[in-house]
């Protein structure tokens, strides 16, 4: 039988609630035990032949997978992997751009990633410095390459929502992207202008002047973004707004989950 939070309380620990393991209560400590594989031994009250016995038991629990707290990234990843594993990276540039180069490990795509670069080889998508990419970035690299799009941007500018099955997601992308930026830069124009152009950011003011700022960010050759921004008038009593744009070939290219994990990344980088 798995042992749940509450075996773990009853039957394992000591139910001093002393604090040694680092939780408050002996309680707490059992759900990270369960979830999230917290070593037992962390607790010094237990002896060793407890810490064997019920070791064994925990070690074939996580094995199943039962009452572990899923790691939602790898899952993400591991899918996006899958899904790209057919495609040729000889294929790639006609598709999504960049430059092709051989190494003694197969093909190399050189491919440009906001103001840097990023190499894709058939197990791995790395930076300039040899470093990868976090694991959400390269779930949305690795859609990007099995999506199967070739369209290049049309220029049609459209908002989330009005794509396509966004409805889901519409949350997220408020939570995750829209609401953190117009809370970060809300009177911070300047300091948001500046924190586009280190990331190749182009000022599209001219064409978008309804809003404060707008911003033409080309995350990825066939897959650009438009920011545009307008800060909190008091006068009026108009709060800070954030509203991301996509080309409207942007679902050739990405997933929408995929979209999400971009912008957020967006997010990431522009917050620091």
């Amino acid at each position: 039988m798995p042992l749940s939070v509450v075996d773990i309380y009853r039957d394992i620990l000591p139910k001093t609630n002393c604090g040694d393991c680092g939780f408050s209560t002996c309680l707490a400590f059992a759900g990270m035990v369960v979830s999230e594989k917290h070593a037992l031994d962390n607790c010094p009250h237990l002896a060793p032949d407890v810490l064997k016995r019920f070791g064994k038991e925990l070690s074939n629990q996580y094995a199943s997978g039962k009452w572990v707290k899923k790691d939602l990234a790898e899952e993400a990843l591991q899918w996006a992997r899958e899904r790209s594993a057919s495609m040729d990276i000889r294929d790639l540039p006609d598709r999504i751009g960049g430059e092709l180069s051989d190494k003694s490990g197969g093909p190399v795509l050189k491919l440009p990633y906001f103001n840097d670069t990023i190499f894709i080889q058939t197990d791995s998508v790395t930076k300039a410095d040899g470093s990868e990419l976090t694991r959400w970035e390269q779930v949305f690299v690795y859609n990007h390459m099995a999506q199967g799009g070739a369209s290049k941007p049309s220029g049609h500018w459209k908002g989330f929502v009005e794509f396509p099955n966004t409805v889901s997601k519409a949350k997220s992308m408020a939570e995750q992207v829209e609401l953190p930026l117009q809370e970060a830069f809300r009177g911070r124009v300047a300091e948001l202008a500046e924190a586009a152009s280190r990331l190749g950011g182009v000022d599209m003011n001219a064409d978008f002047g309804s809003a404060d700022l707008a911003i033409w960010f080309t995350p990825l050759p066939r897959v650009p973004l438009m920011l545009m921004f307008w800060d909190a008038d008091q006068e009026d009593g108009f709060d800070a707004k954030v509203k991301l744009l996509f080309d409207e070939t942007v679902t050739e290219h990405l997933d929408i989950e995929s979209m999400v994990f971009l912008s957020e990344r967006l997010r990431q980088l522009l917050c620091g």
